[in-house]
């Protein structure tokens, strides 16, 4: 339920972010009645979202035996990689987002009218849906369905709630801080995806073991116990890994610690060069 409630609450605050610039801009241009426009593409865009999420569980409950091995490896490395793509896309956008929507919407507003401030906004809150729906289907197979599902409605309930209070003065989050340490726990979150879906593959042979257990934990703590069901759901615990999926986790964690720092530094490089 924590993944759930986590990724729920990310992906929720960058929508109502977005959501909330559009509608701040329409404001400074004042052009407020082009809101509904911009309503009626996020309701459009969460039903649809909604629906993408059903129809990946559906079929995750479904599949029986290797077929649902498959899946199950299938989604678990899919939306390891989204999330990774998601983690990079907002640590190079964070800075330039503001700026761009509003200038999307001011020339959305001027030259093209309801239509493309509809699809603006359809857009940007179907990605985030869809991402969503995806680690919620990978965490749902990774817990329980109703666990996913408790977990996802608490963390949108959190962040309509966060995303009104900040739009209203309220509260001030400081949301580079927040992006950093969601962050770094979607960093671990999806490194235990891929290692996931790598135990998926084992037991399938499309990778093999290496070392079939390399420890085991479950005496000091067992993946059954409710704190151990909470880690492999948070952080894909296993108290009796194989080698190759410890060396998937490690791999990927490193390697998108090191991505990180090289996509920083070349920004860095390029604000003082410009």
């Amino acid at each position: 339920m924590l993944s759930s409630f986590l990724l729920s609450l990310r992906e929720g605050i960058e929508a109502a972010l977005i959501i909330g610039i559009v509608i701040g801009a329409l404001q400074k241009i004042n052009r407020p009645g082009l809101a509904r426009a911009v309503w009626a593409g996020t309701a459009c865009a969460a039903a649809l979202s909604l629906l993408a999420a059903i129809v990946l569980n559906i079929v995750g409950t479904s599949l029986e035996g290797k077929a649902e091995e498959i899946y199950e490896g299938i989604t678990m490395l899919a939306a390891a990689g989204v999330l990774t793509w998601m983690i990079f896309w907002m640590n190079r956008q964070a800075r330039h987002l503001r700026s761009e929507l509003e200038s999307g919407v001011r020339q959305a507003a001027f030259q093209a009218g309801q239509g493309a401030l509809f699809l603006l906004a359809f857009t940007a809150v179907l990605r985030e849906g869809i991402e969503l729906a995806l680690f919620l289907t990978a965490s749902a197979l990774a817990s329980s369905t109703m666990a996913a599902i408790t977990g996802a409605l608490l963390g949108l309930g959190t962040a309509i709630l966060l995303g009104w209070s900040l739009f209203t003065s309220l509260v001030r989050l400081d949301l580079g801080r927040f992006f950093r340490v969601t962050g770094f726990l979607l960093i671990l979150f999806a490194a235990g995806l891929v290692a996931h879906g790598v135990h998926e593959f084992n037991e399938l042979g499309w990778i093999p073991p290496i070392i079939e257990h390399l420890w085991d934990l479950n005496p000091l703590l067992n993946e059954n116990s409710t704190f151990g069901m909470l880690l492999t759901a948070l952080f894909g615990y296993n108290a009796n890994p194989s080698l190759s999926e410890i060396l998937a986790y490690i791999s990927y964690f490193a390697a998108i610690i090191i991505g990180l720092r090289w996509a920083n530094s070349a920004n860095r490089a390029a604000t003082q060069e410009a």
